[in-house]
């Protein structure tokens, strides 16, 4: 069998090109990868250690705070180490690497979401039967469906990569091993290959929103019918989820749907979801939740007296 890899190792082009701006934007990015890892380690011991744990939305928004660290950890400390650095270099096999596991807690996120809208549909459109339907077992199983669906997504766009020759230019022009900048590094003719990647990537995630945008409109056309009060309660557990949903898809959409070959600003634009967006989530679910806040109060001041004591 020919082997097509020539490549041993890729360099990154990064985000500007200007080392005074990478410089500066190192450190912004070590100060927003620190404020990921607090926040989430704030909302994932508020839940664990609280009554929150035996709720449904909770138990998701868990798993999602640990999705979000997983992820940013798999982009963001190269990030700041390249930024920094003179010579920004990966090589193929921690390339592939990155893009596997990249797109493999992405996807699981994604499906997180999805379970998490689910949840807020069945708890506002069928109140009565929230807790039957949404148990424990039927929860991890959606857990365990999120993996099962994140690792197929990934391995597919893993092994397309690997089935490509590389075997001139090595410079990519973006700051992550991702499919669309490497398919411009490739020595063959890639039509097609871009249409599976659009395919693969792009239509599952414009389907997925359109799923939830769906499950949205119907909640509001449920929401009709209650009181004020009720729908007041019933809108700032949605909003929160709503906020999350935007900042994370729009910017995929925007990134995975337009082919490999247009010159876009998918660098720039998919800071969004792997630094801004897990960065923002944590405050989204506090400050806009006084359930959250008010068990956060409990969590703290009780571990705080433990201390003492």
């Amino acid at each position: 069998m020919e082997n097509h890899k020539n490549v041993t190792e890729f360099v990154f082009m990064g985000l500007w090109g200007n080392r005074q701006i990478e410089l500066l934007f190192s450190f912004l990015f070590l100060l927003c990868y620190l404020a990921v890892l607090m926040g989430n380690f704030v909302i994932f011991l508020t839940i664990t250690r609280s009554h929150l744990i035996e709720q449904p939305m909770y138990y998701f928004l868990c798993h999602l705070s640990l999705m979000d660290v997983c992820y940013t950890s798999t982009v963001v400390p190269r990030l700041i180490r390249d930024l920094a650095a003179v010579r920004k270099h990966i090589s193929y096999n921690d390339c592939m690497t990155q893009l596997f596991t990249a797109h493999l807690l992405a996807g699981v996120e994604i499906f997180i979401l999805v379970s998490m809208a689910l949840d807020r549909y069945v708890a506002i459109v069928k109140p009565l039967h929230y807790m039957i339907i949404m148990n424990r077992k039927r929860c991890n199983m959606l857990l365990a469906m999120a993996w099962v669906v994140g690792f197929w997504h990934s391995i597919a766009l893993l092994l397309m990569v690997l089935s490509l020759p590389f075997c001139g230019p090595n410079q990519i022009n973006h700051y992550l091993c991702d499919v669309k900048p490497l398919l411009k590094l490739v020595c063959k003719d890639i039509h097609v290959v871009s249409i599976l990647v659009i395919a693969n990537s792009g239509m599952v995630v414009v389907v997925i929103f359109l799923v939830l945008v769906a499950s949205y409109v119907l909640i509001l056309y449920n929401l009709r019918t209650r009181s004020s009060a009720g729908r007041r309660k019933a809108l700032s557990t949605c909003s929160s989820h709503i906020m999350v949903v935007v900042l994370f898809f729009v910017p995929c959409i925007y990134t995975y749907v337009l082919p490999a070959g247009s010159e876009n600003k998918d660098k720039e634009i998919s800071v969004f979801y792997t630094v801004i967006a897990p960065m923002l989530n944590p405050l989204i679910y506090t400050l806009r939740n006084t359930e959250m806040k008010l068990a956060m109060g409990k969590v703290w001041s009780r571990l705080s007296n433990s201390e003492l004591k």
